[in-house]
């Protein structure tokens, strides 16, 4: 038996509130980000018994620090990591079926002047995206092309020099609502999910892990601990995945992590229009700058050496600085630091490769697998977009390796809310959300549009349940910030772990872009009033 322990149990902590002494499971997944989210959504679909805890909320780190994307990485080409790029152009498509309410399709534009700085010759820009539209099945997204950007609608916000470039897809996803929508179809087939929840020790034995789980109360007054006796640990740590495994396997794990910080800015609109652009820069690092919640541009994303606490990342001036001077050589409107609304930084976890750079470092992942006693696995690495992927691989490993080998499901399944026009994936409810969104506003012709949009994009078909049957604005309660009523409020805690404004403001939804200063407090101190004792307890359990 090894033991290791992360860190001492918070002061005041209290057995489970319901007396079980001890939990059973198959598997305790340690990390409630886009990877432990989607391992325990695809294990507890295979019938396997799932624990998912987080010392946070759910995705309230690198996975909600994302550039928003769903793509194949063009620049990894430059690189020669074809597999990577293939599998994530696979994945591309498969994921824009499975949740069409949070994921649309999104058209790139690439401006390109032969001697500006950091520019790629045309040829092999060309070259690139011939492979990038050929690499795997595009079923529906429209392919490269060159344009003339005199009289393409994109043009007119960039500097008049650049008068041609080139247009690709990718897609565009709510990132944090995805890592909630993993968690939540895992609840719903029967795992328990648990945040703000610490792993303090583990305990290895030949056929079995002990781990004790420490979970903060909403009220914060102590703690309610838990122990947990599951046949394989999952490590899904992310930035701590490296720790993670050191500590319960009792040596450091035989690959190392690279850990690199990406940061974006926010700023008010640039440009009136759907496409987004990618600008290449004099360093060789590529940027995007995206339409972003309706009234604003998000800026990024950099590539920094990271060695500090993941848990105290932020953006510093000199990126900030850095992604304005950037886009200040493409856009027309000048920004300055000064203008930006909002910020916010991720610490990624890359495999080490010993390559040069942090912005040439893989983005692949890889599964670190110990069966020299109970078994384990580590995630170490990966990327948004190959996230159930990943996930598929890391139960094909789990299952027989607990003798209970079950067939892969997720690829043809939808995240909750997504079953716009059934519930089989298919490119129509990508495709046709807008048609969609016109026949739930005739259904509810007393949302007012804007309301009703937000809410067809972060809920899906799943805005029935918020409803409950709701027929006039007034039955959706008290209006407790600008267009976020207790209804939502409700909702988002009883189902979604909701537990403070952060959580609602910047991870469930951005509101916290649209409203005024001083609305955080007021949100915080209206849940405050209306937690229930036991309800901490309760979201960890199956539906």
């Amino acid at each position: 038996m090894t033991e290791g322990k992360l860190l001492d149990p918070q002061p005041g902590s209290r057995p489970d509130a319901r007396g079980d002494s001890q939990l059973h499971c198959d598997l305790l997944v340690v990390g409630g980000g886009i990877n432990g989210a989607g391992i325990a959504r695809d294990a507890a679909g295979r019938g396997l018994r799932v624990i998912l805890c987080d010392k946070d909320d759910l995705g309230a780190h690198t996975s909600s620090a994302s550039s928003k994307l769903i793509h194949g990485g063009l620049r990894y080409l430059e690189h020669r990591e074809f597999g990577l790029v293939r599998k994530a152009l696979q994945e591309r498509e498969t994921l824009l079926r499975i949740a069409p309410h949070i994921m649309r399709p999104l058209r790139f534009v690439m401006p390109h002047l032969p001697g500006h700085a950091g520019q790629r010759p045309a040829w092999l820009i060309r070259a690139g995206l011939f492979l990038y539209d050929r690499l795997a099945p595009r079923e529906f997204l429209p392919g490269s092309e060159a344009v003339d950007l005199v009289n393409h609608r994109a043009g007119g916000s960039l500097k008049p020099s650049f008068t041609r470039g080139f247009v690709y897809s990718d897609g565009w996803v709510d990132d944090a609502r995805l890592v909630v929508l993993n968690a939540l179809d895992a609840h719903e087939r029967g795992a328990q999910v648990f945040t703000h929840t610490r792993c303090t020790a583990f305990e290895r034995h030949p056929a079995h892990w002990m781990a004790t789980l420490v979970q903060a109360n909403r009220d914060g007054d102590g703690a309610t601990t838990r122990r947990v006796k599951a046949r394989c640990l999952v490590n899904a740590a992310g930035p701590w995945a490296g720790r993670v495994a050191h500590v319960a396997l009792g040596s450091a794990p035989k690959r190392r992590l690279r850990l690199v910080k990406g940061s974006h800015i926010v700023v008010p609109r640039l440009f009136d229009h759907s496409y987004a652009y990618i600008f290449q820069h004099a360093d060789g690092r590529i940027v995007f700058a995206m339409p972003y919640e309706g009234a604003f541009t998000l800026i990024g994303t950099t590539d920094v050496e990271f060695q500090g606490d993941p848990d105290e990342v932020g953006i510093a001036a000199t990126e900030t600085a850095y992604l304005c001077e950037l886009a200040n050589s493409y856009f027309r409107r000048p920004i300055a630091p000064s203008d930006v609304v909002w910020s916010y930084s991720g610490v990624r976890p890359l495999l080490e490769d010993e390559a040069a750079s942090a912005a040439a470092a893989t983005r692949d992942y890889l599964l670190g697998h110990d069966t020299a006693a109970a078994p384990m696995l580590s995630v170490f690495g990966g990327k948004i977009t190959t996230y159930r992927k990943l996930a598929e691989q890391a139960v094909d490993w789990i299952g027989p390796a607990l003798g209970r080998p079950a067939p892969a499901w997720t690829a043809g399944a939808v995240l909750p809310g997504g079953d716009l026009f059934g519930g089989a994936p298919d490119s129509r409810s990508v495709l046709e959300f807008d048609r969609w969104l016109v026949a739930l506003q005739r259904r509810h012709g007393w949302l007012p549009p804007g309301l009703a949009q937000r809410w067809a994009r972060a809920y899906g078909t799943r805005i029935d349940a918020l409803l409950a049957g709701a027929r006039r604005i007034e039955d959706l309660g008290e209006e407790v910030a600008p267009g976020l009523y207790a209804a939502e409020l409700h909702y988002l805690m009883r189902h979604e772990w909701a537990r403070c404004a952060a959580d609602i403001l910047w991870r469930r939804s951005k509101l916290g872009l649209h409203l005024p200063p001083g609305c955080a407090d007021e949100l915080d101190a209206w849940i405050a009033g209306r937690r229930s004792p036991h309800h901490c307890v309760a979201l960890g359990e199956p539906a």
